[in-house]
C-alpha cells in the first residue's frame, strides 16, 4: 500500500477580517510548534483564508511550517476579469495551494467540470497543487447516484499533466457541507474508493493522490472518519475557525 502523508485543510471560505484572521492562523502555528517535531511532521496543515487575508496569513506564519493556500483563481493568468484572482497571484501572495470546484463555487457561481478543470490547469502551472472537489447533492444520493455523480466530476474536472505532487481530491457531499450531517464510514469508504479506483485507472501517480473528505467534519468524528480506507485526511470548513478544533481534528490522524 501507498503511504501517503495525511493533510488536514481549513477552508474559512468568507469569513475573518485582518486581526482576527492573522491570529487564527498564528494560534494554530503556534499549537503545531508546541506540539513538538513528531507531532508537527505526522500531518500537512493548510489554511485557506478569503483572498483578502492570504498575504498578512503568509506572512504572519511564514516558517513555521503551516501552509497557505487560496479559495478560488481564474482560469487565466491576467485580463478583464473584474473581481477575479489568478493562480500566479496567490503564488506570489504566498499560497502553496488553492481550492477549485468546491460545491459552492459549483452552486453560486454555475461553474462546471469544464471550468473547474481550466482553473486546476493553470494552479498547476503557477506551481500550486490543485485541491479539487467533487460531491454529490441530497438529490443526487436519494435517487442512487451519488457514484455516477462523483465519476462524472472527476472525470471533467482533472485536467491532464495532474499528478500526485500537484493534485488533491476533496470528496464533500454536499448534503453534509455547513448541515451538521455527516456522511456514514460506510459512505464514505464507498466514494473514496470509487476515486481511488478512477484515479490509478486515469493517472500514473493515482495510488498516491490524496484523497480529503470534507462535510461537517469535527473533532467528535474526526477520528473515525480518517480511519476509513482511502481518507488522506480532511478538508475542514466550520470547525477551521476555531484553533482548538482544527488542532484537534489534526492530531485525530493515525
Amino acid at each position: 500500500m501507498t503511504e501517503r502523508r495525511k493533510l488536514i485543510a481549513g477552508n474559512w471560505k468568507m469569513n475573518g477580517l485582518k486581526t482576527d484572521g492573522v491570529a487564527l492562523a498564528r494560534a494554530v502555528a503556534a499549537q503545531r510548534a508546541a506540539a513538538g517535531p513528531s507531532a508537527a511532521s505526522a500531518v500537512d496543515l493548510l489554511v485557506c483564508p478569503p483572498a483578502t487575508l492570504v498575504w498578512p496569513v503568509a506572512e504572519a506564519v511564514a516558517g513555521t511550517g503551516l501552509a497557505v493556500g487560496g479559495q478560488d483563481c481564474h482560469p487565466k493568468v491576467s485580463g478583464a476579469h473584474t473581481g477575479d484572482i489568478s493562480a500566479a497571484m496567490l503564488a506570489e501572495a504566498g499560497c502553496t495551494a488553492v481550492i477549485v470546484g468546491h460545491s459552492e463555487r459549483r452552486q453560486d457561481h454555475g461553474e462546471g467540470d469544464a471550468l473547474i478543470a481550466a482553473k486546476a490547469a493553470a494552479a498547476h502551472a503557477a506551481g500550486l497543487m490543485a485541491i479539487i472537489c467533487v460531491g454529490e447533492t441530497e438529490t443526487e444520493r436519494d435517487r442512487g447516484d451519488a457514484g455516477t455523480v462523483v465519476q462524472r466530476q472527476l472525470t471533467g474536472s482533472i485536467p491532464p499533466g495532474a499528478t500526485a505532487a500537484n493534485t488533491v481530491i476533496a470528496y464533500e457531499p454536499v448534503w453534509a457541507i455547513g448541515t451538521g450531517r455527516t456522511a456514514t464510514a460506510t459512505d464514505v469508504a464507498e466514494i473514496h474508493a470509487l476515486i481511488r479506483a478512477d484515479l490509478v485507472r486515469r493517472l500514473a501517480t493515482g495510488n498516491g493522490v490524496r484523497i480529503l473528505y470534507g462535510g461537517s467534519v469535527k473533532p467528535a468524528n474526526a477520528r473515525d472518519l480518517m480511519a476509513v480506507p482511502d481518507v488522506d485526511g480532511a478538508l475542514v470548513g466550520g470547525a477551521s475557525l476555531k484553533a482548538d478544533e482544527f488542532w484537534a481534528i489534526a492530531m485525530s490522524c493515525p
